[in-house]
């Protein structure tokens, strides 16, 4: 049984705060991650169609014999796939792949300027549909928020972003909080790129955890959903320990204190449809 904490969505959706995300894995590996990642007790699984792996995701979800109500999936829309029908289309392919009647999250990958408003009205009639549980987005700003809430009917109960220690995006944050948007880390441990850090270190020590511990720790404490990714059976259970300690208010400062803009993906006001 697993011991991953639910958080409820403001449609009332509630989804496991920790997951699984499987960017970078190739669809010959995807099958393996995901089941091991299931068989440890992840329940929450992060794909997209442009990770071209949702056909692993699928079967390793369908052979694994949990129920498909006890397992929260989250796909998304690729850039080229943007407007209102050619959304609809991409989405059909999405369950084509997976496997499945409904995801439980789906989600606008970048903010393509001007067309996403037209996105996400694709996203609204899903949802009203039913065939998904939950629509959000992923890399909005605060400005292409505000300019979705312009015109939307339904306001994203997600915004997935890049957001470890040494990118915290308070402002983007800071917006979501004040409407009722969760907040999901992807990238979560930066990629690797600072696991040496010596303020890390120093705290994994204390706690007698590792730094990768810590630093989905501090985006617990945060509230935040958190999706690391982890290809080997060892590492997924390893993340999955971080409920049965507690980071001080001292340490998650100490841990704030690490950010400096350091942003390791795309910039979302750079990103172009291709």
């Amino acid at each position: 049984m697993t011991n991953i904490p639910l958080k409820t969505l403001y449609n009332g959706v509630s989804v496991p705060q920790l997951g699984l995300g499987v960017y970078k894995v190739p669809p010959e590996d995807v099958y393996q991650t995901v089941s091991s990642a299931l068989k440890a007790g992840y329940r929450h699984i992060d794909t997209a169609s442009y990770y071209e792996n949702e056909n692993g995701v699928g079967k390793a979800i369908k052979d694994s014999g949990i129920p498909r109500e006890k397992l929260f999936i989250t796909t998304k829309v690729w850039n080229d796939d943007h407007g209102y029908d050619r959304t609809l289309q991409a989405f059909e392919k999405s369950m084509e792949k997976l496997n499945m009647d409904y995801v439980d999250l789906y989600l606008i990958h970048w903010p393509i300027p001007e067309i996403f408003p037209e996105t996400w009205k694709a996203l609204e009639k899903l949802y009203k549909d039913g065939r998904v549980k939950a629509i959000g987005v992923s890399n909005f700003l605060d400005h292409h928020l505000q300019t979705l809430l312009t015109d939307a009917k339904i306001k994203p109960v997600v915004n997935q972003i890049e957001l470890h220690p040494k990118l915290i995006q308070k402002q983007t944050v800071e917006f979501c909080r004040e409407n009722d948007i969760a907040v999901e880390s992807w990238s979560p441990l930066g990629r690797a790129r600072y696991l040496d850090d010596v303020i890390l270190e120093k705290l994994a020590k204390k706690y007698d955890k590792t730094v990768a511990q810590i630093m989905i720790r501090w985006h617990i404490q945060h509230d935040f959903i958190v999706i690391p990714k982890s290809t080997k059976a060892k590492r997924q259970a390893e993340n999955m320990a971080v409920f049965d300690f507690e980071l001080s208010p001292e340490d998650m400062k100490q841990i704030d204190g690490m950010d400096e803009g350091f942003r390791i993906g795309s910039h979302p006001d750079e990103i172009m449809n291709k």
